[in-house]
């Protein structure tokens, strides 16, 4: 049979991909401009939020925003150097499509991607062009500097589709994604970062995509089914007919756009001390943003506790980008046996 024998989380923001200050100070100016800035199930725009909230001027100074900086490059360097010594055979990686590849077309909870191969894409200069300023030179790092076509664990993915539905829970299955955003029907970003900055561009280890509809309503899971769909998905590998070493991997993350250490620390010692009671019980109105991809986490964290894995190393970065306190939490676990 097949074992889980690791895995990792990870944040993907714009903020993991440009230096500060100047980049990092970019993406401030539209939160400056955004009217729902979500924080603790409320929604303020920016000078409402900043009388609401601690003014955060000295984590958003050159020396601060550097030191951070450092240390989240050092995390991702720490999860490639993870990822190589667990040799896996295969990985299964959750997160979350920013409407990139499914559109209002098809908003399902969960998906699994069963074909041969996927498609990893540059963008078009055409596509590029028409990118938010403050995104472009970011999302450069999602992406590889050529066409890449990706293996896929077809074999482990559509056992994963066949076990979970016996399981209770009805997934939506693609052999063929859509041509999408882009037009080119390339993996979403929450995948492309992983393979660019952590396994490394020309890496050659099969993936199993698992979409988690995080943003989109009506249709984001609860915390308790994405939990329990982790186990589902965890105990599916485990009983996958093939001796590989299979990792588990969550991507996107912590607390964003508004950033919250509370739920965020909360959060992650919930997962250390496998506290799935908190886990399955965060409410919806916490999910919201860029914070909802939560869900992608707790579903590999029930995966990986359905596996008796443990956390082995965390890194926790609040990446500020304004006094009010906005920017994107930095996560960085690594799942090991005990």
């Amino acid at each position: 049979m097949a074992h889980i024998v690791g895995g990792f989380g990870s944040s993907h923001g714009p903020q993991l991909k440009v230096p500060p200050p100047e980049e990092w100070l970019a993406r401030g100016l539209a939160d400056r401009r955004n009217p729902a800035l979500w924080y603790q199930g409320e929604s303020y725009d920016f000078e409402s939020l900043k009388a609401h909230r601690d003014d955060f001027s000295t984590e958003i100074t050159p020396e601060a925003m550097s030191s951070r900086w450092d240390r989240t490059q050092q995390a991702l360097d720490e999860l490639g150097a993870f990822a190589r010594e667990q040799r896996y055979d295969a990985l299964v990686i959750v997160s979350s499509d920013h409407k990139e590849i499914f559109g209002d077309e098809l908003l399902a909870p969960f998906a699994v991607y069963w074909g041969d191969s996927v498609e990893h894409v540059p963008f078009s200069e055409e596509h590029f062009a028409a990118m938010d300023p403050g995104l472009a030179k970011a999302a450069l790092g999602d992406v590889p500097d050529r066409r890449i076509t990706r293996p896929v664990d077809a074999g482990l993915a559509r056992h994963i589709i066949d076990e979970v539905l016996q399981a209770g829970f009805d997934p939506a299955a693609s052999r063929e994604l859509p041509a999408g955003r882009y037009e080119n029907s390339g993996i979403p970003h929450g995948w492309g970062f992983i393979y660019q900055r952590i396994l490394g561009q020309e890496s050659t280890i099969p993936m199993v995509p698992v979409f988690v509809n995080t943003f989109w309503e009506p249709t984001p899971p609860s915390a308790s089914r994405s939990y329990d769909f982790g186990v589902a998905l965890g105990k599916a590998v485990m009983s996958f007919p093939k001796d590989i070493r299979v990792g588990v991997v969550a991507s996107g993350g912590l607390s964003h756009f508004v950033v919250d250490e509370e739920l965020d620390r909360a959060f992650i010692r919930a997962m250390e001390e496998h506290d799935e009671d908190y886990l399955r019980s965060i409410p919806a109105k916490l999910l919201t943003a860029g914070t909802s991809e939560l869900r992608n986490w707790i579903a590999v964290a029930g995966a990986a506790h359905a596996a008796g894995l443990k956390i082995s190393r965390i890194t926790y970065e609040p990446a500020y980008r304004t006094e009010a306190g906005t920017g994107n939490a930095m996560g960085f676990v690594t799942w090991s046996a005990e």
